[in-house]
């Protein structure tokens, strides 16, 4: 198998400092796997949190499986992250801080086939931060027009 199948949050890097990324395993069902593989995701509204010392992704989106009938999925449930005791303690140490809160960035399938999700912590970024970001991606567009 291969890791062609990446899904990128791009509203996490516009709206939030990322400090730190952590890659995590997902919990799926049968028809979720395959709805990742046809590319049917959507990360953009989606966060992490702790409940009972267990990391927990919401808002997560993917769509149903067109040929899965019956037993299909929510899109929208809720799905628990796989992560060792130490790493579920570091991130929720590190959660407790002010301002701070953990944001998925990018799902993908490994070479064995398992699915992945990247998650970075991240602080919120200000008004004047984004506009900031927006004039550096300008400025890096036409620099590489002016190279070419």
């Amino acid at each position: 198998m291969s890791t062609t199948i990446k899904i990128k949050n791009r509203k996490a890097e516009f709206d939030y400092h990322l400090l730190q990324t952590i890659t995590a395993g997902i919990v799926l069902k049968g028809t979720e796997i395959k709805s990742i593989r046809s590319g049917k995701v959507n990360l953009s509204d989606s966060w992490c949190a702790f409940d009972k010392s267990e990391l927990w992704v919401y808002n997560l989106h993917i769509s149903e499986y067109s040929h899965g009938g019956h037993y299909n999925h929510l899109p929208k449930a809720p799905r628990k992250l796989l992560l060792t005791k130490r790493e579920l303690r570091k991130l929720e140490w590190r959660v407790k801080e002010k301002g701070v809160t953990i944001v998925p960035t990018l799902l993908w399938i490994n070479e064995k086939g398992y699915a992945k999700l990247d998650i970075a912590l991240a602080k919120g970024k200000r008004s004047y931060d984004k506009r900031e970001s927006l004039k550096e991606k300008e400025n890096q567009r036409e620099l590489s027009r002016f190279i070419r």
